[in-house]
């Protein structure tokens, strides 16, 4: 609407001025009287020009006035001369053909609008940025490759300490069975054998060596890319919680075992020269819903498993694993449980993380 009414007042506007044109015309234009020659022949003498075209000039100005304050016409008022006259409906068959001459313009020999010289040239700097943006990016991923190391982490200042992991972990950290019910835990049973199957006797004397040193088992004086030995961690060391005596894992007993297990970290070093301890207890139910707990091996996690070099060159390592038996848990009763890491070192007490040295999971047995 807004531009509507400018073009409105500039058309009216230049309405007004075709008029006072018209009426300075009629004004200049000599009147055919009989004194018209002698007029005539004064108007041509020098004296009497300044004072004719002074006297035109006032009537020019007294006509613009008349012409201003003069309302227009009903004519000059008729906006729809000036309208765009809309354009006639194209068919369906006109559609096809300006797409097909689009498409290929036989006459100018133009394909989508453009020549051959043209889709030459656009094809050619595309190319072109295209082929540069690629050497760009592998230059730069060889520059990457070149400067960091397969084997070890350039900077590894800021690792935090190590968290804990636990089987079975089927439905999240909650593990809830009968001891009658076959079915309601056998699922866990098959999930731990699962889990120990790396710690088999025989796939340990085959693959890693026997250690028998109470220290970290430093080997960093060997070439970078050489591949490190590790030391053996059996299944049978497990105990009861092994599966070899009873392969439901004391489920079928109402004694269930879990295995805890240490992240790994390259290159860390547990404890500051002294084994990690682990604990159990209850977070959160009866003091004394837990009664005895059983540790297999032992329930630390001894040095010479450290430090890990990576699964580059410490391919056959195998992480110590912690089995606790709870051997005289209280039936139908919901338990908060939490396992932490003890020692220098180990933060088990975040408040953001609670992975981070230590791990918590709900145990209830039923009959």
């Amino acid at each position: 609407m807004r531009l509507a009414r400018i073009v409105a007042s500039f058309r009216l506007r230049a309405v007004a001025c075709e008029r006072r044109r018209r009426r300075r015309r009629r004004t200049m234009e000599p009147p055919a009287t009989e004194g018209g020659t002698e007029e005539a022949l004064l108007d041509d003498q020098p004296g009497n020009s300044k004072g004719t075209q002074k006297h035109g000039h006032e009537l020019d100005e007294e006509q613009e006035e008349l012409a201003e304050h003069q309302p227009l016409e009903q004519e000059d008022l008729n906006f729809e001369k000036w309208k765009r006259k809309p354009l006639p409906k194209r068919t369906l068959y006109q559609k096809i053909d300006d797409v097909k001459t689009y498409l290929w313009n036989a006459e100018t020999k133009e394909f989508m609008g453009r020549s051959g010289k043209s889709w030459s040239l656009i094809l050619l700097f595309y190319s072109a940025l295209y082929l540069f943006l690629a050497a760009m990016f592998g230059g730069c991923m060889c520059c990457l490759m070149w400067s960091i190391s397969p084997y070890h982490p350039t900077f590894n200042d800021r690792v935090m300490p190590p968290g804990m992991t636990m089987a079975p972990h089927l439905e999240g950290h909650d593990i809830a069975f009968n001891v009658s019910d076959r079915k309601s835990w056998k699922k866990y049973a098959r999930s731990m054998d699962e889990f120990l199957r790396p710690y088999n006797d025989g796939a340990q004397e085959r693959k890693n060596i026997h250690c028998s040193q109470e220290k970290y088992f430093m080997q960093d004086h060997l070439e970078e890319s050489l591949e490190r030995k590790a030391c053996q961690f059996k299944r049978s060391w497990l105990g009861e919680c092994s599966g070899l005596q009873d392969p439901h894992f004391g489920y079928s007993k109402g004694t269930p075992c879990v295995f805890l297990r240490m992240n790994r970290i390259l290159g860390y070093l547990p404890g500051q020269g002294k084994p990690i301890n682990v604990t159990c207890g209850v977070k959160k139910g009866p003091p004394d819903a837990l009664r005895e707990v059983q540790f297999f091996p032992k329930s630390i996690f001894d040095l010479k498993y450290y430090p890990y070099y990576g699964k580059l060159r410490h391919v056959n390592y195998s992480s110590p694993v912690v089995a606790v038996r709870f051997a005289n848990v209280q039936y139908d009763a919901h338990i908060h449980i939490q396992c932490k890491l003890n020692g220098k070192g180990i933060i088990n007490n975040s408040l953001t993380d609670r992975y981070l040295g230590a791990i918590s999971f709900t145990l209830e047995v039923g009959t």
